[in-house]
């Protein structure tokens, strides 16, 4: 996510200063892109992979509402949120494979395993 228009200085001082506003105020947990040698300051990693979608919703608006909060205050404009509409997942999606799946061949394992046939990789429904 790039926050390099709210940095208050380009460097990486003003980066971690950002962040722990982000932590601490906003209460979302992004990692600020010195902690993954991001060569630019004010690039922040989100990571959104296992919240479901009312807590996707909750996260976008406290960043949503944060930037134009700042954005609004630098320019002594007020900022009116709508609130969220139609909901853009859809609930019923499915995952099909055209092959054969590793579960019907008595066994499921990581490829990268050295022990490809230990028990504690065996799925079992």
């Amino acid at each position: 996510m790039d926050l390099r228009h709210l940095l208050k200085e380009a460097s990486y001082e003003g980066e971690l200063a950002l962040w722990r506003v982000i932590v601490n105020e906003v209460k979302l947990n992004v990692s600020p892109g010195v902690s993954f040698h991001c060569v630019e300051p004010g690039w922040f990693r989100v990571c959104f992979a296992n919240m479901d979608e009312g807590t996707m919703e909750v996260a976008l608006q406290r960043i949503r509402a944060f930037i134009q909060g700042k954005a609004a205050a630098e320019n002594n404009v007020v900022v009116v949120m709508k609130p969220p509409g139609k909901k853009r997942w859809q609930k019923d999606l499915r995952l099909s494979f055209k092959t054969v799946r590793r579960s019907e061949e008595g066994h499921v394992s990581s490829p990268h395993s050295p022990m490809p046939r230990s028990p504690l990789l065996w799925a079992r429904n």
